[in-house]
């Protein structure tokens, strides 16, 4: 019994660190991803893409505050994305998105803005934006906005991917910059921004090699809730394979699962939920191949 409740107290334990580091990274992230908004891509008129080159294109016109404004835009798709997901699903994302925001409005009041080289500006902008986001989405959370709208929609027309939904999202973006700004030149250096960001945050979620991850193996006799949990919520393949222990001669069944590095821990997260008692072997893929990875070599 005491070893039982030693093992509940640690895995409790384990669970509220996990959580801490979690957040003391998203708030790092935030505050990495609101420099680059504040010194690099506002004072040089370059809209990032998503709610926040919404809300940047509105300070250049009115004035208003970036930071308010992104949060007061993403409330809505806050209550959508909780009828659609539940509120725990957002719960990281509320928290990211209230940090980038708050972060954005404190540093503008502070923070010097670079007005030198356009293209250093764009690149720079793109580097730190990569930089924040990867960060944050490398511990489960995202600062809302077209994400919730791709996932929502995605989960109602699977046949259109989130990846396009955010490629048309930010098309729509840059052509509204073109119209505010009244200029090519800073649609142009929208994009560099957006396309470095884009490599910034692969590097950090998936390594150097787009076609690298983790292979996980889960012994646990709940099996089929586990494989729906990660199915449904974190979108990854699971397949069943057939075991026997040596021992005991019982026949289990193993979830095996390849997922990108940053997906371990939410699994893991998953697992302990479901069955604190199941065993799970992590161990590197050097190359993996097929939906959700790369595509097979040409």
């Amino acid at each position: 019994m005491k070893t039982h409740e030693h093992k509940q107290m640690k895995l409790t334990s384990d669970m509220i660190k996990t959580g801490i580091l979690d957040y003391i990274i998203i708030a790092f992230g935030a505050a990495v991803y609101a420099t680059s908004v504040v010194m690099f891509t506002s004072p040089n008129n370059i809209a990032p893409g998503g709610l926040t080159g919404v809300a940047t294109m509105i300070n250049y016109m009115f004035g208003l505050p970036i930071g308010t404004l992104i949060f007061l835009m993403n409330i809505p798709l806050f209550i959508w994305g909780a009828v659609e997901n539940g509120i725990t699903f957002l719960t990281k994302t509320i928290v990211a998105t209230g940090l980038v925001s708050i972060a954005i409005d404190v540093f503008s009041l502070f923070l010097p803005a670079y007005s030198g080289d356009t293209i250093l500006a764009s690149i720079f902008g793109g580097i730190l934006n990569g930089i924040g986001l990867g960060l944050i989405f490398y511990r489960g959370g995202s600062t809302g906005g077209t994400d919730i709208i791709a996932l929502n929609i995605h989960k109602h027309m699977p046949y259109i991917t989130t990846g396009n939904i955010i490629l048309v999202s930010d098309l729509i973006i840059l052509v509204m910059a073109f119209f505010v700004y009244n200029s090519l030149e800073s649609v142009l250096f929208a994009i560099i921004a957006i396309f470095i960001s884009i490599k910034v945050i692969d590097t950090i979620s998936y390594g150097t090699s787009r076609g690298n991850g983790k292979l996980m193996f889960i012994i646990t006799n709940h099996y089929d809730e586990l494989s729906d949990e990660i199915m449904k919520q974190l979108d990854r393949g699971v397949t069943l394979l057939d075991g026997e222990g040596a021992y005991s001669k019982e026949k289990k069944r193993v979830v095996m699962c390849a997922v990108r590095p940053q997906q371990v821990y939410k699994i893991t997260s998953a697992v302990k939920k479901i069955d604190e008692h199941a065993f799970i072997i992590v161990t590197t893929a050097g190359a993996i191949k097929g939906k959700g990875f790369a595509q097979k070599d040409t």
